[in-house]
């Protein structure tokens, strides 16, 4: 089965030979490997590139573990560029070999080389990008598939491929499996033999239980506001046990390195400025959430909250929690100060968006609770509500456009209608 995945493969044609390191990030199994040495490789083939000026190496191959240490790689580089012609090198979850940052600088110096590696962690990857490349590092993050990518290999409609995208998720590996059983086994087994093990591994944890039910609270809060002051207050009164901020903050980042989880933060529209914690906490694949929860919580508003995040994030867009504070007046005649929340405050570059998730408006009292937030944000920044369905993509007389999910999630322009 040939996924395609065209906006991270234009995004590596484009920086063809621009003298930087393109590092590809993301979750592990969201189809780096396949992107690096199937599609992008086919590109440099089918544009007339010498199949032997592509050099490419698997580090988490058994039959590659001599190349991790970085004397044996470095010779096998030097007798592999035999000419001057440009070479591509094509290199694959490059934090297993050892003092890859030197080694990379060292072979990018090269005149005849266009480097190309996967990784699968924040901590070893994108921190490193910008402390030890030392400018040279191009970063392009991958996520698993969206859902208009599994459309385009799924076999039926829209709104089966939505029930089956929210509880399963995009990993490609999944689309392999046939049944409910087959699925919920393969993530089950996914999550616990190599995010867990991987998480607990580098970043030295040897609390697993504490980690793990770490991840069941805060899968089954997804999208809520949290910090490591309420999970600890949580894990107290759940769980019966006493856990420190620091400890449960080591976690946190710790699940985030592993981009498992995404940090929504809030950000004051008025004022301008972030608020910090309480903040939100999104998973980067929902099938691997619900697989957490042994699939007892699929709640669609929830999930399709989540799913609305990633779709913004994988366009490229800055995702924050927008907060708006107002004057009101209660039935009682009281005045308050109140803060109201829009979902999602969307930028790139001069470009800002507000986007509310609403999976039904079955009368004027939900469209106006909607609609409230975006309209106190008294600017002229385009103004969305995404519902679950809609019958078209619709502007009211305030200037708010409202479409459906299937609207949203299948153009990739549906911001601009």
């Amino acid at each position: 089965m040939i996924i395609r995945r065209d906006a991270y493969l234009d995004k590596l044609i484009s920086k063809k030979q621009n003298g930087l390191i393109k590092v590809i990030t993301g979750i592990r199994r969201c189809g780096k490997s396949y992107l690096l040495f199937n599609l992008f490789k086919d590109h440099l083939l089918d544009s007339g590139t010498d199949r032997s000026h592509i050099i490419e190496l698997a580090f988490d191959s058994y039959e590659n573990k001599k190349y991790r240490d970085p004397e044996t790689f470095y010779q096998y580089m030097k007798e592999k560029i035999s000419d001057s012609g440009l070479y591509f090198i094509l290199l694959d979850e490059i934090q297993l070999l050892e003092d890859f940052e030197a080694i990379l600088n060292s072979l990018s110096r090269l005149p005849n080389t266009d480097i190309y590696v996967t990784g699968s962690n924040a901590k070893f990857l994108s921190k490193d990008i910008i402390t030890e490349f030392r400018g040279r590092g191009d970063e392009v993050h991958m996520y698993p598939l969206s859902f208009s990518e599994f459309m385009s290999v799924y076999d039926g409609d829209k709104r089966d491929g939505w029930n089956e995208y929210m509880v399963y998720g995009g990993i490609p590996l999944v689309l392999n499996q046939k049944t409910h059983e087959q699925k919920s086994a393969f993530l089950k087994s996914l999550f616990t033999e190599v995010y867990i093990t991987d998480i607990l591994g580098r970043n030295k944890i040897r609390n697993r239980e504490e980690l793990e039910e770490l991840l069941d609270i805060v899968s089954s809060a997804v999208g809520s506001l949290t910090n490591s002051n309420k999970l600890a207050q949580t894990f107290k009164s759940i769980k019966n046990k006493t856990i420190n901020k620091s400890t449960i903050k080591k976690y946190l980042d710790a699940l985030c390195d592993s981009f498992l989880l995404e940090e929504a933060k809030r950000y004051d529209v008025k004022g301008r400025k972030y608020i910090g914690t309480p903040l939100k906490y999104y998973f980067s694949d929902m099938g691997l959430r619900n697989a957490r929860l042994n699939f007892r919580q699929i709640e669609e508003t929830h999930i399709m909250e989540n799913i609305i995040y990633n779709e913004l994030r994988m366009r490229g867009y800055d995702v924050d929690v927008g907060v708006v504070t107002a004057n009101e007046v209660t039935e009682y005649g009281k005045k308050i100060r109140k803060q109201r929340e829009i979902d999602f405050v969307c930028n790139m570059g001069s470009k800002r968006y507000y986007i509310q998730s609403a999976f039904a408006l079955p009368d004027r009292a939900k469209i106006e609770q909607e609609e409230k937030p975006l309209l106190l944000s008294v600017d002229g920044f385009k103004k969305i509500i995404v519902t679950k369905d809609a019958p078209a993509p619709l502007y009211d007389e305030r200037g708010i456009l409202s479409m459906s999910i299937y609207d949203f999630l299948l153009n990739k322009d549906s911001l601009n209608l």
